[in-house]
């Protein structure tokens, strides 16, 4: 349980430092704007200030620059307020080096290879009868589901996990930030 609790932390910081970086694509911009014509998922992450603890947990987990690489990458990024949620001591206990793979684990529960919008999960979950299976890089599953127009992730632990902002573009794929984190099974 305290692994299980210790990814879904992590994961959970990487994908709030995510959404952070979805929440202040004009900061990231003028950051990366020589480089590129967008900035990536971590670029974006790194700027908002709400994605401090997913920031901190990607870099802990060597995910950087994977997450800055080509992609494309889809990101629920929960917030610092998300990664709080989670007992004392489970963020801190993550990013210790000994604890990496499973850091890496949670981190990857929130990553889906390829862009999925907001529309392409809507649509998913028309096609599957209101309730669409996504496989994260991790190779864990999620499901995805509308409660009214609002689209709700629930992973193998059962936790459900509203996304509270879609469609944060990056230069390698899209953000949507989340109220919560997911836990692997």
């Amino acid at each position: 349980m305290t692994l299980k609790t210790t990814l879904a932390a992590a994961a959970a910081g990487a994908l709030a430092l995510t959404a952070g970086l979805a929440a202040l694509p004009a900061a990231a911009h003028q950051h990366g704007h020589h480089a590129r014509s967008a900035p990536t998922i971590v670029d974006v992450a790194a700027s908002t200030g709400i994605h401090t603890t997913l920031v901190a947990a990607v870099k802990a987990a060597g995910l950087v620059d994977t997450l800055s690489g080509p992609g494309p990458f889809t990101v629920f990024a929960p917030t610092d307020t998300a990664f709080a949620k989670l007992p004392d001591g489970t963020v801190a206990t993550l990013v210790k080096p000994a604890n990496k793979p499973a850091l890496t684990k949670i981190l990857t529960y929130h990553a889906v290879a390829g862009k999925v919008t907001r529309a392409d999960l809507v649509a998913l979950i028309g096609q599957h009868r209101g309730a669409a299976t996504i496989t994260t890089i991790a190779g864990e599953k999620l499901t995805a589901r509308l409660s009214g127009d609002k689209i709700v992730i629930t992973d193998e632990q059962g936790r459900a996990t509203a996304v509270t902002k879609a469609d944060v573009n990056t230069s390698n794929g899209v953000i949507h930030v989340t109220d919560g984190v997911f836990l692997p099974a």
